[in-house]
């Protein structure tokens, strides 16, 4: 597979089958996209259809306005340090027609409007536990498993994408430093942007009766509704990788974001050795995977996907995707927990 897929060869739209061909097919439907960087998520069927059906749900079916909820995604991605995410939703909510918007959450800018402005301070927040913005959602209870599901599955999919895919591939030049580009690249998406997605109907590519729901209760964040379904969805296929790893490297990964606090680890020396001292060497490799992908996802380079290959000889891309996926899920838990009930 071509830039910009990297580490993996994902399913292309033609030779898809089974559940990956059905949520192909809900995405060209819903989201005018049966290709992109979801695709990368292909090789793990269970993967890619939770996440989708988490992002139908959560960001674009429901009562919330779609604009709103681009900008939280894009305000999280920015946090994030995934540049394609934080364009691509930018991209959304100008082509909903909400330009100001756009613009303020691509930048990190308070937008004029004070409830926006609350809006994406809290999206921003959710990377900083005990944040005063987070003790106040600025929208109702009826609302919030919009958005939070919004801002978790936004967390997973930037972790994700970051790792997965070459994102100077996917982003115009013109794109990053023009406004007149953005507003025109906007058009290409408006259709999209303003669909009207009925909520309910992202469980059906799940691959199984959606009740009860898998991997526990349904958090108290996520209502009656299908978005909690959705999630657990998510949790169970990216708990799978977790059996990839030996009982000491996924009780290290976990130890480490136990104590994570947010922050972004610092550019220089390595950001996920120190956790990973004390396992043996032959472990090291998948744990070290799947925290980079927690913690640091840009840090991922082709020689931790080799060290781990080496070790694991005959290891398919499904497996990659998983392990991957269950640090990145290890990371949404944490910061699932900093944005309460």
């Amino acid at each position: 597979m071509p830039a910009p897929y990297r580490h993996t060869t994902p399913v292309r739209p033609e030779a898809a089958t089974g559940q990956v061909a059905a949520v192909y097919a809900q995405m060209e439907r819903d989201f005018l996209l049966a290709d992109g960087p979801l695709m990368s998520l292909s090789p793990a069927p269970a993967v890619l259809s939770a996440t989708w059906a988490l992002l139908r749900e959560a960001e674009l079916a429901g009562a919330a306005a779609r604009t709103d909820k681009e900008a939280v995604a894009g305000a999280v991605s920015l946090a994030n340090r995934c540049p394609f995410c934080t364009e691509a939703h930018a991209l959304l909510a100008h082509g909903a027609g909400d330009h100001r918007l756009a613009e303020a959450a691509r930048t990190g800018r308070a937008p004029e409007d004070a409830g926006q402005a609350a809006l994406l301070a809290w999206a921003a927040a959710t990377r900083t536990p005990g944040d005063q913005a987070l003790a106040r959602p600025p929208f109702p209870a009826s609302l919030a498993p919009e958005f939070v599901g919004t801002v978790l599955v936004t967390h997973f999919i930037n972790r994700m994408v970051t790792a997965l895919l070459d994102e100077e591939a996917l982003l115009p030049e013109a794109l990053r430093h023009s406004v007149d580009e953005r507003r025109t690249a906007a058009l290409a998406v408006a259709k999209a942007a303003r669909l009207t997605v009925v909520p309910g109907a992202g469980l059906t590519v799940l691959g199984g009766s959606p009740v009860p729901s898998p991997g526990g209760a349904t958090p108290a964040w996520a209502g009656d509704g299908a978005i909690g379904p959705a999630y657990l969805a998510l949790r169970a296929a990216a708990s799978e990788g977790g059996g990839l790893l030996t009982d000491p490297a996924r009780a290290a990964v976990l130890d480490a974001l136990a104590t994570w606090d947010g922050t972004h680890p610092p550019l220089g020396g390595d950001p996920v050795g120190p956790y990973l001292a004390g396992l043996a060497a032959p472990e090291r490799p998948a744990a070290r995977l799947a925290l980079l992908t927690a913690l640091a996802p840009y840090r991922l380079a082709e020689a931790d996907v080799a060290a781990w290959r080496a070790v694991r000889p005959g290891a398919d891309d499904g497996e990659l995707t998983r392990l991957l996926a269950f640090g990145a899920f290890a990371a949404v838990e944490r910061v699932a927990g900093w944005i309460g009930g």
